[in-house]
């Protein structure tokens, strides 16, 4: 722990000075754009490249890092591009933005091949003698990036930008020697390593269950899955919805909890719903009754696909509720939450534009949808159910290391 004045809550070992005070305009020895260009599919080559250019799109920095494959194929000739070319070691900062996103900051680790800037990305090249990663930390630390943030201009809706000398006069802290620098750089590089190992596999469990849920399910006009659980060998059927799940209405059951529906995460315990929903408890007897693994649906749909009740208690009475013998619940939200069903399946039965657009239920009854043998049901039910469980906990790691990391961001630097 620092006690001095100027000097981090944190520090490794064997750093005792204080820091030093310099404007951002201090360290940085190029600040510079590219221009706009345009997107086509026809590309003119440039110098040294006959299969022509990409230039990055602004979206390549976001949540504090630099993604090269956010970019576009250009109309490109010597003057709009080659004068500004993403090279290892630069920082990108977004100097014209939403006022969410301007000052986001990405650092390029290596160059990109025939990649350039656009005119709303500044590339800064940092002098000899500071280390440019620990220049790039600097300017992703929370207090620093509100600071940004606050000095660039606009209107409320419209796009903001940075002026260039508000942001060169930026005072910063930083280390006076570079041992001190390249430790706390080291020691984000692995975090950051760690963070970007559990976001490798947490993308890549997301496009197995993609996958998967495209070959477990029969294509159309087909009697069985790509990939099927051992022992199961029935054809599937097609069946009406309003076959396999019947509505009901149950009211005058004051005495259960309200719920709130989230899209995409079942029900929850209205009083624990950190949405600030106002309801008329004298009008609860008019409210509909759910039980757990019971389908719900709305006649105004913003999102489509059922929701699945997750506890037993009341809802709405502008919701539908479903039940279903002699099935695998877990089995159909699989179906009912994916793309075929509100995409395909379900969005004839839906009319209206925008906020405005209502399923007709009637309609959604005759949909057909598959099925085969309960017990197979709930192998696939099952299996889906395993893989959320550890989507959601490299989820939870991925959540817990950023935490930590913004909060070492604000506790290692000055």
């Amino acid at each position: 722990m620092a006690g001095k004045q100027n000097a981090p809550e944190i520090r490794f070992e064997g750093f005792t000075g204080p820091w030093e005070q310099r404007k951002l305009g201090e360290l940085v020895s190029e600040i510079s754009t590219g221009r706009s260009v345009n997107s086509d599919d026809s590309i003119r080559g440039v110098p040294g490249n006959q299969e022509g250019a990409f230039v990055l799109k602004t979206s390549c920095v976001s949540s504090d890092r630099f993604d090269p494959s956010e970019r576009k194929k250009v109309v490109a000739d010597e003057t709009s591009l080659v004068s500004c070319p993403a090279v290892a070691d630069a920082i990108i900062v977004s100097r014209m933005n939403t006022p969410e996103r301007v000052g986001a900051c990405g650092y390029v680790f290596s160059s990109c091949e025939n990649t350039y800037l656009p005119d709303r990305l500044w590339r800064l090249m940092i002098s000899e003698g500071v280390l440019p990663y620990f220049v790039y930390l600097s300017l992703i630390q929370p207090a620093v990036r509100q600071r940004v943030k606050g000095m660039s201009t606009g209107t409320s809706g419209s796009m903001h930008n940075i002026p260039q000398k508000s942001f060169l006069g930026l005072w910063m802290s930083i280390p006076s020697t570079l041992p001190e620098q390249r430790a706390i750089g080291a020691f984000f590089r692995e975090l950051d390593d760690l963070i970007a190992l559990h976001q490798r596999k947490y993308d890549k469990l997301c496009t197995v269950k993609k996958s998967m849920l495209d070959k477990m399910f029969p294509k159309p006009g087909e009697t069985e899955p790509e990939i099927r659980f051992e022992g199961f060998t029935d054809p599937w059927e097609q069946r009406k919805l309003g076959e396999i799940f019947e509505e009901y209405s149950e009211k005058n059951r004051a005495d259960l909890p309200p719920l709130t529906i989230i899209q995409g995460g079942g029900t929850v315990y209205r009083d624990e719903s950190n949405r600030n929903l106002q309801f008329d408890k004298n009008s609860l007897s008019n409210y509909k009754a759910v039980n757990p693994d019971d389908f719900i649906v709305h006649l105004r749909s913003f999102e489509g696909g059922l929701e699945k009740a997750t506890y037993c208690g009341l809802i709405s009475p502008a919701y539908h509720t479903f039940h279903g013998d002699g099935i695998d619940s877990d089995f159909y939200y699989l179906y009912f939450r994916s793309k075929r069903f509100i995409d395909t399946d379900l969005k004839p039965h839906v009319y209206g534009i925008r906020d405005g657009r209502s399923i007709d239920i009637d309609g959604m009854k005759t949909i057909p949808i598959p099925w085969t043998t309960v017990d197979e049901q709930r192998a696939i039910g099952g299996f889906y159910n395993s893989l959320d469980s550890l989507i959601t906990l490299h989820q939870r790691k991925l959540e817990l290391l950023r935490n930590i990391k913004k909060s070492l961001l604000d506790r290692m630097f000055v």
